[in-house]
């Protein structure tokens, strides 16, 4: 009896172990596919991290949190803007399944779960038809300890050896 593909692949592991890295390698490489959803990017000033931001895959960019914001939204030092984030969502993960191939979410964390339309997106779209590609927070509370158990690469060195089947950038 043939196994069974897994829909989803969603990867998570310690900042730093290359979960983003593999999502904009996969990306580009899936470059002739309908794709719909974001990653995310750091904002760095004089070196050092002063917030992140999320890149639409249909384009635009809004930063997610940055520690000059102000409000109630917190994570940390940064201060998340989930306004802007939210617009993300909604242009991006609102799309109908027949008119895309697949998701893709960097990542599921708990600056991003600070929305709600971001929750309820990422709920809905696992159980929809198109495959989603994501990457988990490995720490965290609320949706991200619920789709941890489906994760495909749960530690750090799994996603460094994926990370080796893939060719190298701008190939």
């Amino acid at each position: 009896m043939p196994k069974a593909i897994a829909k989803n692949v969603l990867l998570t592991g310690l900042p730093g172990c290359g979960k983003t890295t593999v999502v904009r390698r996969l990306v580009k490489l899936l470059d002739s596919r309908r794709l719909a959803g974001f990653y995310t990017d750091e904002v760095r000033e004089h070196g050092h991290r002063v917030g992140f931001t999320a890149v639409a895959l249909g384009g635009p960019t809004a930063t997610l949190a940055h520690v000059d914001f102000h409000g109630p939204h917190r994570v940390g030092r940064y201060c998340v803007d989930v306004e802007s984030f939210e617009a993300i969502v909604e242009a991006e993960l609102n799309r109908q399944p027949g008119d895309i191939d697949a998701f893709v979410v960097d990542e599921i964390g708990k600056m991003e779960c600070m929305s709600k339309v971001f929750v309820k997106a990422i709920t809905r779209i696992l159980d929809a038809p198109a495959p989603v590609l994501a990457t988990i927070a490995a720490k965290g509370g609320g949706l991200i300890v619920a789709v941890q158990p489906l994760a495909y690469a749960k530690e750090s060195s799994r996603t460094v050896r994926l990370r080796l089947y893939l060719p190298p950038a701008g190939k």
